[in-house]
């Protein structure tokens, strides 16, 4: 990794320091196929709100320079939004033995440093410290193989998740609404939800 990179965490509140930049970066990111959102900077501040409302909640960011290249999140499912928690409430799960594993993003220059595992790692560790959490979980889209604007050569990240020791959880998802980029209105999108024993 070069050595310009310089890694900052916050927690509960402090997280609200870091918002602007991760802001940029999700919208920035998220442009991309398989998210395609077309990103609204006063909507993501707004979303990321939940993040300064948790005790528990983690923000790990990685910058070059002045610039956020990079950053994680978690947070117990339980300070979720319900969109979030109500699958696993209505599959009979409970919400409090689980941690939420927000976005792992990075901009495209800086992919396939190990800084990937580097942020799943330390969400892991910031889930684990609590002692009583059972399982860490995360969504993601869910697109159709042949949809217009997949990139030639896509891959996506299943294996990576499958390496860290990560499964789908079987019929459980949300229904998620923005605005995907070249559209007029926004239409909702099914996530699918993955699962590991910490």
């Amino acid at each position: 990794m070069a050595g310009s990179l310089t890694f900052v965490t916050r927690t509960g509140a402090e997280t609200a320091q870091l918002f602007h930049d991760l802001a940029g970066l999700r919208i920035a990111v998220f442009y991309d196929f398989p998210y395609l959102y077309e990103g609204d900077m006063e909507y993501e501040k707004e979303y990321l709100k939940v993040y300064s409302q948790s005790p528990r909640s983690f923000v790990h960011a990685v910058y070059d320079g002045d610039r956020m290249i990079g950053a994680t999140t978690c947070i117990p499912l339980s300070d979720e939004a319900e969109e979030v928690k109500s699958p696993f409430v209505d599959a009979g799960l409970d919400p409090g033995r689980y941690f939420y594993f927000g976005e792992s993003i990075l901009l495209p220059p800086y992919r396939g440093r190990g800084l990937g595992h580097l942020f799943f790692d330390e969400r892991e560790r910031h889930a684990r410290s609590f002692g009583d959490y059972t399982y860490a979980c995360f969504c993601s889209v869910e697109r159709p193989d042949d949809h217009p604007l997949r990139p030639e050569g896509y891959r996506p990240n299943d294996k990576f998740w499958e390496h860290r020791g990560y499964a789908p959880l079987d019929g459980l998802s949300s229904q998620f609404e923005w605005l995907d980029r070249g559209e007029e209105k926004p239409t909702l999108k099914k996530m699918n939800y993955w699962i590991k024993t910490l």
